[in-house]
């Protein structure tokens, strides 16, 4: 192996970096996972039954109605009519921004400082981690404007419900955020990557 290293050192980089990347960001997303399981109610106590959304377009797909927005999420009402879901509304919203941001304080230093290795500037590449971050945000809330309503549909029980739709919205926000985020810390995290040109 330690030959096959020394033979292929720019593939060997790409294992280790892609593995330790992986790894981080599995151990990441299981931490909100494990968030997402409690913080909607949290903030639900706080908040309350609060709708806050944008665009908030209304649309259609597969019978289920939902509105259709990038920040926020729709409150939705439970099937049985009994009352709106705790994983709905601003107190979802407010669960995944904490999520978010409590892994991405994790993430951050573990990527710089293990899996590249970085000695780059760090307020640049805070920043544009950061943005990374919230694209990644943008495109998980739109997804689950589309599926909190899907799952309120097909699943009645609502501890069964809070759970598959916090496990399959922190997976498929976990696999986008992988996709961007690597290629965003491979780019900032590079050897002289911000460095003022002499």
């Amino acid at each position: 192996m330690k030959e096959w290293m020394e033979k292929h050192p720019k593939a060997a980089q790409w294992i280790r970096e892609g593995g330790l990347f992986l790894i981080f960001s599995y151990v990441v997303t299981a931490i909100k996972a494990l968030l997402l399981i409690f913080l909607p109610s949290l903030f639900h106590g706080m908040v309350g039954d609060t709708e806050w959304l944008f665009p908030g377009i209304p649309v259609s797909l597969f019978g289920v109605n939902f509105k259709l927005s990038i920040i926020g999420n729709a409150l939705e009402m439970a099937s049985d009519g009994s009352g709106y879901l705790v994983s709905s509304g601003l107190a979802f919203t407010l669960a995944n921004l904490t999520a978010i941001v409590f892994g991405e304080c994790i993430n951050f230093p573990l990527q710089r400082n293990v899996t590249f290795k970085s000695h780059g500037p760090v307020v640049p590449q805070v920043i544009c981690h950061g943005i990374a971050t919230i694209v990644v945000f943008l495109v998980m809330n739109l997804f689950t404007c589309i599926w909190n309503p899907v799952t309120v549909a097909l699943i009645t029980n609502e501890a069964l419900r809070n759970t598959v739709s916090s496990i399959v919205t922190t997976v498929v926000t976990g696999g986008v955020s992988m996709v961007i985020i690597f290629i965003v810390d491979k780019t900032i995290f590079a050897p002289g990557w911000g460095e003022k040109k002499k």
